[in-house]
């Protein structure tokens, strides 16, 4: 299959690789790494076993042209230039996987190309990008695969691409139930890795108040969800997530190292979009909203856009 990754940083490069190493015709829309992955390739340090790739790198997307399947990994905080990265890799029956973060993400693309051939993917995965060219996964690295008109028959067959290159897949039989639950994780430990302070998720696992915030936040996020067509059961989730996130040490998540680099955070897919939705269903969240308020400031703030 021809494939793009639109988007290559650590999630794109690590999947989009795997799929290389499995004999697809993988190429990589890329900035920062552009110059040492054309000269050496990618360098993916795993706990499921280190690999090189020879890839395919490229600075525009119209020189890679239309694919069988367009993987975007891009961070939401870029959605607005999406479209025109996407579009030059777009056939008539060109799918589009959207292996991103928050809510509302898939909807977009429908706006632009249609919703019949628009997937959602759910990466669970510890990963960083290390220097140019290389990634670090250090865990997990479960995907999650829904469509947005929840074809499961066409969703299988996104799955089992996966599945093929030897990774950890499943199918959602709602995208939003699975937008939902990856949130479940993702407001409380990646926002308050940033609102805490900089920390990581050993520390918000280690401090009491920390970690009754984080449930509460999991409380919140459940019962919006399922204020959203979602069926989710809040106490064995919680269970869960604290139980995931025990195995991870000093990790940070994706959103504390863009607070650390000064880089953009994504507050609205992650936190605005949610908050937003739940006061559409008449559903009080509190602390989502408080965090919401707080990523956002603290976001500004550390990119110089208050004074």
């Amino acid at each position: 299959m021809r494939i793009a990754v639109i988007g290559s940083g650590a999630v794109g490069c690590l999947y989009g690789a795997r799929l290389g190493r499995a004999g697809h015709d993988v190429h990589f829309l890329m900035r920062r790494d552009l110059d040492a992955v054309r000269r050496h390739g990618l360098m993916i340090h795993s706990c499921d076993g280190d690999f090189h790739l020879p890839a395919k790198a490229y600075a525009r997307s119209e020189d890679i042209g239309p694919v069988d399947l367009v993987i975007c990994a891009l961070k939401t905080t870029n959605l607005d230039v999406a479209e025109a990265l996407i579009r030059p890799c777009m056939g008539p029956t060109t799918n589009l996987l959207a292996l991103m973060n928050g809510l509302g993400v898939e909807e977009r693309f429908a706006e632009w190309f249609g919703a019949a051939n628009i997937f959602g993917g759910l990466a669970f995965v510890c990963s960083n990008r290390g220097e140019p060219g290389h990634v670090h996964h250090l865990s997990y690295g479960r995907l999650v695969f829904a469509h947005l008109l929840d074809d499961l028959d066409r969703t299988r067959g996104i799955a089992d691409l996966f599945a093929a290159a030897g990774l950890t897949t499943s199918v959602a039989p709602s995208l939003v139930q699975a937008r939902w639950e990856k949130l479940v994780w993702n407001i409380p430990f990646s926002t308050l890795a940033v609102t805490a302070g900089a920390v990581t998720t050993r520390h918000i696992m280690e401090d009491d108040g920390l970690r009754e915030l984080a449930r509460l936040l999991m409380v919140e996020t459940i019962a919006a969800g399922n204020a959203n067509r979602c069926t989710l059961d809040a106490e064995p989730l919680v269970e869960k997530m604290f139980a995931n996130t025990a195995t991870m040490g000093d990790y940070k998540p994706s959103m504390l190292i863009d607070y650390q680099c000064k880089r953009e955070l994504e507050v609205e897919s992650i936190l605005g979009e949610p908050v937003r939705r739940a006061a559409a269903l008449n559903v009080a969240v509190p602390h989502m909203a408080m965090q919401y308020r707080l990523a956002s400031f603290l976001d500004r703030l550390n990119r110089g856009l208050i004074q």
